[in-house]
């Protein structure tokens, strides 16, 4: 059992490190933006690859922060009914919309990856002025939904033993720290 937390433990703070550094993206996308309008505005000269660059950032902070933001329970949930329900209900509720979770996951992690590969095997590049590689962002999609797919195992681990238990996760490592 305490490898299984380990690997727990391992995804939980891949996701979390991931999601923090990637929430630094949305800084430099404000930049970039800033910077663009700066030099359209002010110098009228724009550039040809800031906007680009932007959308680039911005498809791998969205798809990179789909663990973390699963992780926070971010993701959007039928919270009139969840809400209503106790702890173990709600981890029931989870453990049977699971499987179609699943297999949003595993058709992201498919697809993803063919569209990946064929991407990467053609090295292939923007058709714009600016004409950058685009293979490294659609890597990101595979990435993000391995991540998120570990991501929800954690999860499914976390409900199994609320409905056992009758308590939520989070509240059962609060208090055995407490207890430390």
């Amino acid at each position: 059992m305490k490898i299984l937390d380990a690997v727990v433990e391992c995804i939980n703070a891949t996701n979390e490190w991931i999601g923090r550094i990637f929430s630094l993206g949305v800084l430099l996308m404000f930049v970039l933006v800033i910077i663009e309008v700066f030099l359209r505005y002010l110098f009228n000269s724009p550039t040809v690859w800031t906007n680009e660059l932007t959308q680039m950032i911005f498809g791998a902070y969205i798809i990179l922060s789909g663990g973390y933001i699963l992780k926070k329970g971010g993701h959007v949930n039928v919270d009139i009914v969840f809400s209503l329900l106790s702890p173990r209900g709600q981890a029931i509720l989870n453990l049977l919309t699971f499987p179609v979770f699943l297999a949003f996951g595993a058709m992201m992690l498919i697809y993803g990856s063919s569209l990946a590969w064929e991407s990467m095997t053609i090295l292939e590049r923007s058709e714009s002025a600016w004409n950058p590689p685009i293979y490294p962002v659609k890597l990101m999609i595979p990435l993000g939904a391995l991540l998120l797919i570990l991501q929800a195992l954690v999860e499914l681990k976390q409900n199994i033993s609320t409905v056992r238990t009758g308590r939520p996760v989070e509240s059962a490592e609060i208090a055995e720290k407490e207890t430390l």
